[in-house]
């Protein structure tokens, strides 16, 4: 049969010409698949026709119209050309691309969200599993439980719990995706009072390398429990997850600047601010460039950003410190929605901006690392790149070191630097800052990383130290349920 590329669905192959098994194939050959399939073998390009006879949902072969459009992540820099991208409807459609790639010797990557800053959920010649269309969410407000499918985004979960006043902890912008957030890890505006996105999973549903579903929990392959709970998507593909749900109470949060002259003296202040903080306080610190319309236009400025939840007098007493320090050149400090915190950096995170990050977990924020953040301050190299360093502690640090695969529960302060641009002449000059700046923080640093936030080009060493003691126990996972390192497109762990 002459190769067809293009869109296929189970409602596009009910009718056609072409016929394969009972059903047919339509679709725009622009491109054959043979072209674009990195040498795979004739049998295995042919072998789309069954898969796609398989799928509830869509496959998006290069050549389609969607193709373009389909492959593109929040990253702009990523530019990556799969085979063939299965758009999943449910576990049945994920189970079978997994078995087919892996009889097939095909790769796969795994995209849910497909906000992940290092691009890996797409990789070249392979098959993405992609969980766009697995969006949903069943709350149970008794239980306070959420049930989420691997496709969803933070945004949309929280419209549903929000409906029952409840809420999980869950990103610092509402348009990355649950899934990949929470594997590894999940930093959020909460977490001081709730614990990381990992910390709230009570179960999950993944499809292994072997193409079996497994419910995973503290009974039932705790093992695999266990390793999700921070080590990425190194050991299946989670089709849903089951959250705890937490009360929703009074916000009271949002962001002060203050001019660069101020800069030493804000870092100070938070570090003494932040030493003191309850639990139902989450801060961040930081040097951005002052947008437009702002006292600090165009000139690089400190911002605090802050979010308490408890009662509202509460709340008003514990940021008075913010809002007074300096004082501030800008106050947007005050009682607020859960929704609004939530959102809160969205327009300064659109999608396609080229970006290229770095982190380091640090148990203290020292006289020296101030010193050194404050004497970089001054070459952000573009409008949109920063430095951010989120406060830690409390419910997350209460967490055992070895109680999940994220290991890193005694830092105090994960110190980000966020290359973010718009031109890709400008790709060498950022990426080399970022670079430097994050090699000079190490020296005041665990020596690991927070793995939502790392790089596309972490060496094997710095995927290690991200997992500090955790990482033997790791490996024996990921050898016990994918021996052949079926799922390597994320920060890989080796079996």
């Amino acid at each position: 049969m002459k190769k067809t590329s293009g869109s296929i669905s189970r409602r596009d192959l009910l009718v056609g010409s072409a016929a394969v098994g009972g059903f047919a194939l339509l679709g725009s050959p622009k491109i054959s698949f043979a072209q674009t399939a990195g040498g795979l073998s004739a049998a295995a390009a042919s072998g789309f026709d069954d898969l796609a006879g398989l799928l509830r949902g869509e496959l998006i072969l290069p050549g389609h119209d969607a193709y373009d459009e389909s492959r593109k992540v929040w990253n702009g820099m990523i530019d990556k050309h799969p085979a063939a991208i299965a758009r999943c409807t449910g576990a049945a459609d994920v189970m079978d691309v997994v078995k087919y790639a892996r009889d097939n010797n095909i790769p796969v990557s795994v995209r849910g969200g497909g906000h992940n800053v290092a691009g890996k959920a797409l990789k070249d010649g392979a098959i993405t599993i992609d969980l766009a269309g697995m969006h949903g969410i069943w709350v149970d407000p008794a239980k306070k439980r959420a049930r989420v499918q691997g496709g969803a985004i933070w945004a949309a979960l929280d419209r549903e719990t929000l409906a029952f006043n409840l809420v999980t902890n869950g990103g610092t912008v509402s348009t990355t995706g649950v899934g990949g957030l929470t594997l590894g890890g999940g930093l959020g505006w909460i977490m001081r009072k709730h614990g990381l996105s990992c910390d709230n999973v009570m179960a999950a549903d993944v499809v292994t390398a072997d193409g079996r579903l497994l419910v995973v929990n503290e009974k039932e392959n705790s093992d695999l429990y266990w390793a999700i709970r921070g080590g990425g998507g190194n050991f299946g593909v989670v089709t849903s997850f089951e959250f705890k749900l937490h009360d929703l109470e009074p916000i009271v949060g949002g962001m002060a600047m203050y001019p660069e002259s101020m800069l030493k003296e804000m870092f100070h202040f938070y570090r003494d601010y932040t030493s003191k903080a309850p639990d139902s306080v989450t801060t961040m610190a930081g040097v951005i460039v002052g947008p437009p319309g702002t006292p600090v236009e165009g000139q690089n400025a400190g911002v605090i950003i802050v979010c308490h939840k408890g009662p509202a007098s509460d709340g008003e007493r514990l940021v008075k410190p913010i809002k007074e320090f300096g004082p501030p050149a800008l106050d947007f400090i005050g009682p607020t929605s859960y929704k609004a915190q939530q959102s809160l950096f969205d327009a300064g995170s659109p999608p396609g901006l080229r970006n290229y990050w770095r982190s380091n977990f640090m148990t203290e924020l020292s006289d020296a690392a101030i010193d050194a953040i404050v004497a970089r301050s001054d070459e952000l190299p573009s409008p949109e790149s920063m430095i951010l360093i989120e406060h830690l502690g409390g419910a997350v640090g209460r967490v055992g070191a070895h109680d999940t695969a994220f290991s890193n529960r005694a830092a105090q302060y994960n110190t980000s630097v966020f290359g973010t641009w718009v031109d890709a002449v400008d790709d060498n000059r950022i990426v080399a800052w970022v670079r430097t700046f994050s090699d000079e923080l190490k020296a005041f640093s665990t020596g690991g990383a927070y793995v939502n936030y790392m790089a596309s080009d972490e060496g094997a060493g710095n995927i290690e130290a991200a997992y500090e003691a955790n990482f033997k126990r790791l490996t024996d996972v990921k050898r016990k349920y994918d021996p052949t390192n079926f799922f390597s497109g994320n920060q890989n762990i080796a079996p």
